[in-house]
């Protein structure tokens, strides 16, 4: 087993894993300075790193993600154009890929050219790539996802406080930057309870790792309370908004509990290769040898699978979007790769096979996954990514608005401030006659609205458009099931709400506030 101190590759596996890292770089960046940033979330971040860096703290827990924007905030001081955002957290996402085809090669002992396959592999999934082109806290919490995946592994490998700890300290900065970490501690308990050695509750290291976890939350909570005016349990009190929502969302849903078993296949079928259901489904039977014989440790195949089929039940009982099983896709991926690899190096195959043609194999098997991928990018990504809000705003420059209204979205924003036109964000049509009695003449009828189920404009509707533009992502059916936790609705009826938008024409309509 290789050494968990030793996380050095040799030359030859660097010559080919940094080549790997640039291509995936260059699938992750395309079309991207054409892109607007795709949700309410996005510019909401967007917005509030950029309060950070001014040193207004008031919105610093939104989410319950302070470390997100503490990150970002230097980034925002020097340049406050989205698309700086938008190309490094695809960077990030592509670090974080590297980091977990990192950590499988090493304790399953790929060779160069396997690693760089399994870079590939991973990083062109479509949920991944789709997630990592915008500027939300998925590429951060994928990498510290990864991080902790790695150390947790070397913790039940070789049980000692210092790998206890080193848990303990990634799941803190995870929690700093995406409350959805907290779907880590059933699946980490789970573990403790098979490893059964009772680390844990040794010499106070129970202790120790509740100081950790609750190191973050006292610091900033004290520190923000001296600067600003907000409670310091502010932090904690996100949490709980989040967790135990108390009255229904705009789109009419309520609760977090939703119980539907084929959500996530039937996205796995439509969106994604078939390799990563062939891992789900195939590592139990290929390595049932290593599951029987989980007593006497835990193999790497073993341990994924564990994480993954853990990931997918219990994203399966609450609400339902793509990003729900943000850190299982690679591990699907992975898992794949491994029961292919597993299967041609069998004691059959051996006899049959010399090691190049099975080598030959493999590559080939995974180039032509890696070429179904990219072709799916094509199809429900990179198709849906130029942007019209642009021209939008320039129709809106050009006609001497310095004020408009937006039905439910902020994606003009980005692009109308630089204008120094304002962008009022209505979710209801009943708010536009103050508008009007303020001076706003124009409404943006944005199709984001049927996108977030907030159908509350159906007199505006009906009124003639002063200008009419088609934004592509508005029409991305990765964009409606993103939402699908939003809107409360099941697989099947998030997809007919957009085929419904695809029939009802342009998705940005100016129109005139009577």
């Amino acid at each position: 087993m290789p050494d968990a101190k030793n996380d050095k590759f040799s030359p030859k596996t660097l010559l080919w894993l940094l080549p790997a890292l640039l291509l995936l770089a260059a699938t992750r960046l395309h079309g991207l300075p054409q892109a607007a940033l795709p949700d309410y979330d996005s510019v909401r971040n967007w917005q509030i790193v950029q309060e950070v860096a001014q040193g207004n703290l008031r919105n610093i827990f939104h989410h319950a993600s302070p470390g997100f924007y503490l990150v970002f905030a230097p980034v925002a001081a020097l340049q406050p154009d989205f698309h700086w955002f938008l190309y490094l957290n695809a960077l990030l996402a592509v670090v974080a890929v590297g980091r977990l085809a990192a950590f499988v090669a090493r304790y399953a002992r790929l060779r160069g050219f396997e690693t760089a396959l399994l870079v590939l592999l991973i990083g062109t999934c479509t949920t991944l790539t789709f997630s990592g082109r915008d500027f939300t806290m998925s590429s951060a919490s994928l990498l510290l996802f990864g991080e902790l995946l790695r150390a947790y592994y070397e913790r039940l490998q070789q049980p000692s406080r210092q790998a206890l700890l080193r848990v303990a300290l990634w799941l803190a900065a995870g929690l700093c930057i995406n409350y959805k970490f907290l779907l880590t501690f059933p699946i980490l308990g789970a573990f403790e309870i098979l490893q059964a050695d009772g680390l844990l509750w040794q010499r106070g290291n129970a202790w120790r790792v509740m100081a950790i976890l609750a190191a973050p939350f006292l610091v900033l909570g004290i520190l923000v309370t001296g600067l600003t005016i907000l409670p310091w349990y502010r932090w904690l009190a996100t949490y709980a908004g989040i967790l135990w929502p108390s009255a229904m969302n705009e789109a009419g849903r309520a609760g977090n509990v939703r119980l539907d078993l084929w959500y996530y296949p039937r996205l796995l079928l439509q969106f994604e290769s078939p390799l990563l259901m062939a891992g789900l489904l195939l590592t139990p039977v290929v390595f049932w040898p290593e599951l029987r014989a989980w007593r006497k440790g835990l193999t790497l195949s073993v341990y994924l699978l564990i994480w993954a089929w853990l990931f997918l039940g219990g994203m399966s009982l609450i609400l339902k979007a793509p990003r729900g099983l943000l850190f299982a896709y690679g591990l699907f991926a992975a898992l794949g790769f491994l029961v292919l690899r597993h299967l041609l190096s069998s004691a059959i195959m051996q006899q049959r096979l010399s090691v190049a043609v099975r080598a030959g194999i493999l590559v080939g098997l995974s180039l032509l996954v890696i070429g179904g991928n990219l072709l799916r990018l094509q199809h429900h990504i990179y198709r849906y990514t130029p942007t019209q809000y642009q021209q939008v705003a320039h129709w809106l420059q050009e006609h001497g608005q310095r004020r408009v209204a937006s039905t439910v979205s902020n994606a003009l924003l980005p692009f109308a401030a630089p204008a120094g036109i304002q962008v009022e964000v209505i979710s209801n049509e009943n708010q536009l006659p103050a508008l009007r009695a303020a001076g706003v003449q124009y409404v943006v009828l944005d199709g984001y609205r049927l996108v977030t189920g907030i159908n509350n404009f159906s007199g505006l509707e009906k009124l003639p458009a002063a200008a009419e533009f088609t934004e592509p992502l508005l029409l991305s059916p990765l964009l409606f099931l993103e939402h699908s936790e939003f809107t409360g609705l099941g697989y099947e009826e998030t997809l007919r709400r957009q085929q419904l938008a695809l029939k009802m024409g342009p998705s940005l309509r100016i129109v005139r506030i009577p």
